[in-house]
């Protein structure tokens, strides 16, 4: 098992190193979206030893390297995969579902209730408030005359970007149960 620990904090470190890189990218092209995306998923790959320490549970490697993949998959898509592969924003709307949705699963289980309307609710409606986010802030982006951190691309693809998140959150209530069980109760 150990082994297996230290495997995973290697990927794990690999990741946060290829989000650096992406970092670098969007300096270097100067894109204020892959700079400010990179920024904020590299702080999201550390909260995984944020809650074990807050919370005294302990993810499973996968789930470290799970979520880091997640969060390298957006920053990555900020250099060219969202404009130019049709398939990667509706990967990364997932992703981002079953990250929220497990959270909201663990806490709805911890409190002994059935997380399924919890996850499908809160994954809903967070899904709704990212879509109402990027509108605005390409709209005070558009009259400030800066380029957006986050584009809306057409209302096809807020829409798909909401059936993905509710694709994510489905996936949760189908296995959040055998995959999540190592969060347990307090």
């Amino acid at each position: 098992m150990a082994r297996l620990t230290t495997a995973a904090r290697a990927v794990e470190r690999a990741i946060r190193w290829a989000i650096v890189a992406v970092f670098g990218a969007g300096i270097r092209r100067r894109s204020p979206g892959a700079v400010a995306n990179a920024v904020l998923t590299l702080a999201v790959t550390f909260v995984p030893d944020l809650l074990e320490r807050r919370y005294a549970v302990e993810f499973r490697p996968w789930q470290r390297v799970y979520a880091g993949i997640a969060m390298l998959a957006h920053a990555v898509g900020m250099l060219g995969p969202y404009d130019d592969v049709g398939w990667w924003d509706h990967v990364t709307h997932t992703l981002s579902a079953t990250l929220l949705g497990g959270i909201v699963h663990v806490a709805a289980r911890r409190r002994g209730r059935d997380p399924e309307r919890n996850v499908i609710g809160v994954v809903a409606c967070a899904g709704v408030l990212w879509e109402l986010l990027e509108y605005a802030i390409h709209a005070v982006s558009r009259r400030l005359g800066v380029e957006p951190l986050l584009i809306p691309y057409s209302a096809r693809d807020t829409a798909l970007d909401l059936v993905f998140n509710v694709v994510g959150a489905l996936l949760v209530v189908a296995f959040g149960d055998r995959l999540l069980e190592n969060f347990g109760r307090e």
